[in-house]
């Protein structure tokens, strides 16, 4: 069984949305943050850099939620995808890591970085349900998550982006996403 170290209000919130969705079995181990559980020598041999998400499955021990997002995709054995598949769910994983979350929450470049990044989330949304179309992938899971933070976190008035609004409003009725994000 998948052993998932984390943190209240943590990224490993999102790793636990996906464990959710593809029905995989896990054990939760929630670290005290506060307490610095996440500085002591025994989790410092899972991660040296002393953070969370932090997944064990048999021997392999990873860090970085979009890597353990798509180990999870890849894990699962649903659709078979080609390399360009994989490929566009990599893109959209490392783009809700490295660009939308940046932009969003680094308070000194989101003014700059908002409508950038928005607009065009609010435009592909419009068109579809999901990140890819119409069904829900990895892209949701890793995009959706950064954008639910908005409301919650940062009480952005989202208004002029209606599809977003919507997006956000449909993932948060999806029973895994109850479930995996209510520690954060």
């Amino acid at each position: 069984m998948i052993k998932l170290y984390g943190g209240a209000r943590s990224r490993a919130a999102i790793v636990r949305w996906y464990l959710e969705e593809l029905a995989i079995p896990y054990e939760f181990i929630l670290l005290d943050m506060a307490a610095g559980e996440h500085q002591q020598p025994d989790f410092l041999q899972l991660n040296p850099f002393g953070k969370v998400p932090v997944i064990v499955d048999g021997d392999l021990v990873l860090f970085e939620s979009g890597a353990i997002l798509l180990y999870l995709e890849r894990k699962s054995g649903g659709k078979q995808l080609s390399i360009e598949q994989q490929a566009i769910l990599s893109q959209w994983t490392l783009f809700a890591n490295a660009t939308l979350g940046p932009g969003i929450f680094v308070e000194a470049s989101r003014e700059r970085e908002l409508l950038k990044l928005m607009t065009p989330l609010n435009e592909i949304l419009s068109k579809h349900p999901y990140i890819l179309g119409d069904e829900f992938s990895v892209a949701d899971v890793a995009v959706g998550s950064i954008l639910s933070y908005i409301p919650v976190l940062l009480k952005l008035d989202l208004s002029a982006y209606p599809a977003i609004v919507n997006y956000i409003q449909a993932l948060s009725t999806r029973p895994a996403f109850k479930k995996g994000m209510s520690l954060t």
